[in-house]
């Protein structure tokens, strides 16, 4: 479908927002008409008023004439001074593909590329482009990869998707917008329904009445009903418009294959996924590993220790990179299957440019550490970027787990906190295990109906590996008190913590000790004999911190 015709298409289904309202509006009119003839006044003045409270939705919908601004992305714009090399190869892409080069570049913390455009005349004219190229590819891609991404990109800039997006985005907004009124109308009417209801219910209490069970299920039910017909649209907007964004998508992807290379651009669309998953994995075990701490890595490395981190551990992306999504990510989703994308390029002829540059794409900035150290500063909030720098990785690592098991407050914390009626402590659950006391305190753990109900050896197989973890937090947090422990960090694999060996001088076995403490016959010596009181020794066992 060209670009004349998706116009048209996207007007068209605007168009049937508006029509839609004005024949909700007429039917309105028209039942206001049959009651002035029919009703009682009385009766047919109560339903002149819900007929207005329905009317103003459709009416402020149907006058939201300018397309709503999308919020501008977080990031760092770079100008063609900034970085030369990243713009060169930008311009030089667009001219491939035959289209005007963006005229801003921001980079964002995000594994994703995107363009849009500022066009004016819901998309008639051209507008002030954007590109938004997020720095975990540059840490990922190869420079072959990247170029196949741009030109993805750029593609849609050439078949004009980004300027008739502006028509798709109004009826979009527009439909969502009406929706949303009428949802919030309803629930303030069930809002108010409930505390009546309530109301009512507290005055026959106070007169030894039996109160009757609040049910809202009817009230703002004309709201709904309002809001079920936009619904219903929506999914026409949505499936109307799913098509040609997925065929949007297929030629820019045909474009990239053809300006970047066939292999580059499947190798890309492979290597994206698995970028995203290890980003995330990144973020919440290495990245903000010490946010309980208010630490933060050292400069620039909040977002560059992620490149380390990919070279580290290279195998575990394999399988990501093969095991490709077969299905979208929503059913509006407006990318095909990524697996399906994969397929149609790896089905094109090969074109021999198997090998062209094949180095790591973050060459193309000007300064890589510089731009990842601006980047922090554009992208975290001033609360965060107030946290204290950690000298190191190491450092950070230290940090973070000493604060972690200062405020960790497990199950097993609470249940002996209950148990007890005493500040939970691990001398205080030693106790508790020596008194013999150790299934009556599982009881106060929270477990599933099934284990509640079963009793002797069942019940503790159910508590057992609860009570484990709970102990093995409760003896490294004392541990840790006492600066026992020391952190290995790693790239590659979990940190790996060290204990002092046990009183005997051999190697201290956790593992060994908490399971005897928990045994049926539970005996707490083995971990006594790891307490403070023992010298200090290497002997490790991994933990979960970092992953």
């Amino acid at each position: 479908m060209g670009a004349t015709l998706r116009a048209v298409r996207a007007l068209v289904l605007l168009a049937g927002f508006y029509l839609l309202g004005v024949i909700l509006l007429a039917a309105l009119a028209g039942a206001d008409y049959l009651l002035y003839l029919h009703a009682p006044s009385g009766v047919a003045l109560k339903l002149y008023v819900v007929s207005v409270l329905l009317a103003l939705p459709l009416i402020r919908g149907l006058f939201m004439l300018r397309t709503p601004k999308g919020e501008e992305r977080p990031g760092l714009a770079v100008t063609d001074t900034d970085e030369p090399a990243l713009w060169r190869t930008v311009r030089e892409l667009s001219d491939q593909v035959g289209t005007r080069a963006p005229t801003r570049i921001v980079l964002t913390p995000e594994v994703n590329a995107a363009v849009s455009e500022d066009a004016r005349l819901l998309g008639l004219l051209p507008g002030p482009r954007r590109l938004y190229l997020g720095v975990p590819l540059l840490q990922g891609l190869t420079e072959a990869q990247l170029r196949a991404v741009l030109a993805h990109e750029l593609g849609h800039y050439s078949n004009a998707d980004t300027r008739l997006a502006a028509i798709t985005a109004r009826g979009r907004a527009q439909v969502l917008r009406t929706i949303d009124t009428f949802e919030q109308r309803a629930d303030k009417t069930a809002g108010r329904e409930q505390a009546r209801q309530e109301k009512k219910n507290a005055k026959a209490a106070a007169k030894g009445k039996k109160a009757k069970e609040v049910d809202t299920r009817h009230s703002g039910f004309t709201y709904r009903l309002m809001a079920r017909i936009y619904v219903a649209y929506a999914h026409l907007y949505f499936r109307a418009t799913l098509a040609g964004s997925r065929r949007q998508e297929y030629a820019a992807d045909a474009a990239a294959a053809r300006i970047a290379g066939r292999d580059a651009t499947a190798s890309a669309l492979r290597e994206i996924p698995a970028l995203s998953a290890a980003f995330g994995f990144y973020m919440n075990s290495y990245a903000t590993l010490g946010s309980e701490a208010r630490l933060l890595p050292p400069r620039g490395e909040f977002f560059g220790g992620f490149g380390r981190m990919l070279t580290a551990r290279q195998l575990e992306l394999v399988g990501l990179r093969t095991d490709l999504p077969s299905e979208p990510s929503s059913p509006y989703d407006s990318h095909p299957p990524i697996a399906d994308r994969v397929a149609r390029i790896e089905a094109l002829p090969a074109d021999g440019r198997a090998d062209e540059a094949r180095g790591a794409a973050l060459t193309l900035l000007a300064d890589p550490e510089r731009t990842l150290a601006e980047l922090e500063d554009a992208v975290l909030t001033e609360d965060v970027l107030r946290f204290a720098r950690a000298a190191d990785w190491q450092e950070l690592l230290d940090g973070s787990m000493a604060a972690n098991f200062v405020s960790a407050d497990t199950a097993l914390h609470r249940a002996l906190a209950m148990y007890t009626k005493e500040q939970p402590s691990l001398r205080g659950l030693l106790k508790v295990i020596d008194d013999g006391q150790l299934w009556q305190l599982a009881r106060r753990l929270p477990v599933s109906d099934q284990a509640a109900e079963a009793k002797g050896r069942a019940f503790r197989e159910f508590v057992r590996p609860a009570l484990a973890d709970g102990l093995q937090t409760m003896v490294l947090a004392e541990l840790s008190a006492h600066s026992r422990l020391r952190w290995e960090f790693s790239w590659a694999d979990a940190a790996v913590v060290h204990l002092p060996p046990a009183a005997d001088g051999s190697e201290a076995d956790l593992g060994a000790a908490i399971g005897a403490a928990v045994a049926d016959h539970p005996d707490t010596g083995p971990l006594r004999t790891l307490l403070p009181s023992a010298p200090q020794g290497p002997a490790a066992r991994e933990t979960d911190a970092p992953r």
